[in-house]
């Protein structure tokens, strides 16, 4: 960081002191490590390999060819919007702070709440998932039980994903330093593999038949598809907008830019910039990883047929055992990675938001180590909570389906919704007294209300699809999370809750400020 002076370290304190907060995080990521967080959340090396089946057993080819760009422009809108925001207010827990001063109290406590429970929840799901793949994968080379239908693989379940937790959480305690130069790795590592899948598939593939990247086929419902998929049959339009699910599950997490604001140098310039270029990188690669896949797969009704299990069925049929168990270790890697970097993002906010009171046990949520720099006990919490989260939701069946997968998909639109809402407010509010100056990344306000009338569009996309069979219950969880959230607030929050500092706060905080700093030997 031999490019980061003087100057620019007191522009980054300058900020976060106008904004009322010490600098209490460590600032040790560079811009391409802001970038490299991000990208590992995305990561498609894991929801775009975990996910292929919504796709393949929905719409066919088409789903991959022409929905995965589709997905990615209505998952990337929100990330425009949200660099816009970041640039002029970089701050840990961005979301919730950007809620607050661009609209109330109530919406940035109602952006913290969605956006916390989906971070929460998204990284147990981000788990699982890794589970998951190592079920299909390395779990058959040490004879493990990976059959979660019993009760010894839905334990070896159960202790993976508390274990794999443990190891991520323990990293981001030992500092962001740690945490950075393992999401750096990742950075590559996501590169590498998905070109050298790219190589495999392609000369793999017995042939290779490009119009598959346009054929629409409909295989929801059985016998042509798997059931477990989409276990209806729809026209062939709702199908191809389930499949969007493939993209839209994938490219997001690229938030983590924004919650590590305070430990990223330069940060209005390299949040934005990290945010956008890990939407536009993930996509562009993603996308040429799946198409190279597309064209491997050896029959397209197989494929349906073999529902979550089609990315194994398929590299294992194009190329030989070796160089398929050197990518699945490489693809387990990326996305052991990509649970770490979850929490580094869980973390950032449970602390921003209990730093401001917003949570039960504030004082200890926002306490920082002196000897790492970390949100230590948040960083703990918000692990412990996502294995219970998965623990507890895959014990309970709600009208046939899995609590488990439908609160992942509430989760989704939990996470989407935290996204827009600043997003949204911002719109009326940009170039007024309340929000008069733009970052160095700046679209125009003109342009920033176009994004935000797509952001609008896009958020009723997600909503739609995320609540249809065999996730209808997810409809009714997050309207009942909504009035539980509008009856929290009105009987204790509008009262309790003061938000974060603004005004006259802001210079009433400068006394605490620089005794924090010093407290944590940044004086």
């Amino acid at each position: 960081m031999s490019d980061y002076t003087d100057v620019d370290k007191q522009d980054d304190l300058h900020i976060l002191h106008s904004m009322g907060y010490a600098q209490e995080l460590e600032r040790r990521m560079s811009s391409f490590s802001n970038f490299a967080i991000s990208f590992s959340i995305i990561c498609i090396l894991s929801g775009g390999i975990n996910s292929l089946a919504q796709a393949t057993s929905g719409a066919g080819g088409a789903a991959i060819g022409l929905g995965w760009p589709l997905g990615c422009l209505i998952s990337g809108v929100f990330a425009l919007g949200m660099a816009q925001i970041a640039s002029a207010y970089p701050t840990a827990g961005g979301l919730y702070h950007w809620g607050s001063i661009l609209g109330s109290r109530f919406t940035g406590w109602v952006t913290a709440w969605f956006n916390l429970i989906g971070l929460v929840t998204v990284l147990g799901a981000i788990n699982v998932g890794t589970w998951g793949f190592f079920a299909g994968s390395i779990g058959p080379w040490f004879g493990m039980n990976v059959d979660t239908t019993t009760a010894a693989g839905f334990v070896n379940q159960i202790i993976f994903v508390a274990v794999i937790t443990v190891f991520q959480a323990l990293i981001n305690h030992l500092g962001i330093k740690l945490t950075a130069k393992l999401t750096d790795l990742s950075g590559y590592l996501i590169f590498i593999t998905a070109i050298a899948l790219t190589v495999v598939c392609l000369f793999g593939a017995k042939s290779w038949d490009v119009s598959r990247i346009w054929t629409f086929t409909n295989y929801s419902g059985t016998p042509e598809g798997d059931a477990s998929v989409w276990p209806h049959t729809g026209s062939m339009w709702y199908i191809f907008a389930l499949s969007l699910l493939l993209p839209i599950y994938t490219i997001t997490g690229y938030d983590a830019s924004a919650h590590t604001s305070e430990e990223t140098i330069k940060a209005s310039e390299s949040v934005p910039k990290g945010m956008i270029s890990s939407v536009v990188w993930a996509s562009l690669f993603g996308y040429i990883m799946l198409l190279a896949f597309l064209l491997a797969i050896p029959d397209m009704n197989e494929a349906a047929k073999q529902g979550w299990n089609v990315f194994f069925w398929t590299l294992n049929s194009v190329t030989n055992p070796v160089i398929a168990n050197i990518l699945y270790l490489a693809i387990f890697i990326a996305q052991f990675i990509c649970g770490l970097a979850t929490v580094t993002s869980v973390s950032r906010m449970m602390f921003a938001f209990a730093r401001d009171g917003g949570l039960p046990f504030s004082k200890a949520l926002s306490s920082v180590s002196p000897k790492f720099r970390t949100p230590a006990v948040a960083i703990w919490i918000g692990s412990i909570l996502s294995v219970l989260f998965v623990w507890g939701a895959s014990l309970v069946t709600i009208g046939g389906a899995s609590a488990y997968t439908i609160v992942v998909s509430c989760t989704v639109i939990f996470l989407f919704l935290s996204f827009a809402i600043p997003i949204v407010v911002g719109m009326k509010v940009i170039g007024t007294a309340k929000w008069p100056k733009m970052g160095p990344w700046n679209m125009g306000i003109t342009a920033y209300r176009l994004v935000g009338v797509l952001v609008i569009l896009a958020m009723i996309v997600i909503f739609v699809i995320g609540v249809q069979p065999p996730n209808q219950w997810a409809l009714y969880i997050t309207l009942g999370f909504l009035a539980l959230t509008a009856v929290i607030w009105v009987l204790f929050e509008q009262r309790r809750f003061k938000g974060p500092p603004i005004g006259d706060e802001v210079a009433k905080r400068q006394m605490e400020i620089a005794a924090a700093e010093k407290a944590i030997g940044d004086a």
